[in-house]
């Protein structure tokens, strides 16, 4: 069974920057594709960004709301996926979840939830203005 663990939220003014990391144990982490989604109180789970399986470093994909402020990346050496977020506002104030593919070279399915089959703890992060 994998396991997730998110880290770096925390409470940042708005215009600064995070960087969230999600370390993988229990898989072979450079066969799975990796997303990451936030959940503010109120409102539904919403894609943030998504990086493909691809042993050479993976394509990428955006939320609207996020794009040319967030950057998805991802170490397979460390078993470790990112997510650096710049500009930051504040309705980016949200929990953020990391999540892996329920199997291996699922392709380009990473903007919806239901092709993840594992889920990290969640971790927070407040944009204050």
């Amino acid at each position: 069974q994998v396991q997730l663990v998110e880290s770096g939220g925390g409470l940042v003014q708005a215009g600064d920057s995070l960087r969230l990391s999600c370390a993988a144990s229990g898989r072979t982490f450079s066969q799975y594709g990796m997303g990451w989604f936030r959940q503010a109180p109120g409102k539904e789970r919403e894609f943030v960004a998504g990086v493909t399986w691809n042993y050479a470093g993976g394509t990428t994909y955006y939320g609207d709301s996020v794009k040319g402020r967030f950057t998805i990346s991802r170490d397979n050496a460390k078993n470790t996926a990112y997510l650096q977020m710049n500009s930051l506002k504040p309705e980016d104030t949200a929990v953020y979840y990391c999540a892996i593919h329920r199997a291996q070279h699922m392709g380009g399915a990473v903007t919806s939830a239901e092709y993840f089959g594992s889920w990290g703890q969640g971790t927070q992060v407040t944009v204050s203005s």
